[in-house]
């Protein structure tokens, strides 16, 4: 079992840059492969980044690739997802997420609360 918390959202201009870090307790943060997801209000929470155990392979939502980045730093259990020129649809609160190993692509067990990014135009 892990638990997550994210932070460093917050409002931002359409074309700004933030990143999001999301600190994972546990001493086996190194076995879950790590997402992030997004909602917005009124709509599905959705996919945006992932990556495996290691941080050597990285996967995203066609709506951010080449505009975010996912990484994750094991030695202080902590994933990241900077996110570079952004646009007022990627306004959302942006979740952490933790997939045990075992586990198909995609499904991910531990969820953290969430953290509101908001771009203005």
């Amino acid at each position: 079992q892990v638990q997550l918390v994210e932070s460093g959202g917050g409002l931002v201009q359409a074309g700004g840059s933030l990143r999001l870090s999301c600190a994972a307790s546990g001493r086996t943060f190194s076995i879950y492969a790590m997402g992030w997801f997004r909602q917005a209000p009124g709509k599905e929470r959705r996919f945006v980044a992932s990556i495996n155990r290691s941080g050597d392979s990285t996967y995203y939502a066609d709506s951010v690739r080449g505009r975010f980045t996912i990484s994750r730093d094991n030695a202080k259990n902590t994933v990241y997802l900077q996110m570079n020129s952004l646009k007022p649809e990627d306004t959302a609160v942006y979740y952490c997420a933790a997939s045990p190993p075992g586990r198909r692509t995609g499904v991910y067990d531990y969820w953290g609360q969430g953290t509101q990014v908001t771009v203005s135009s």
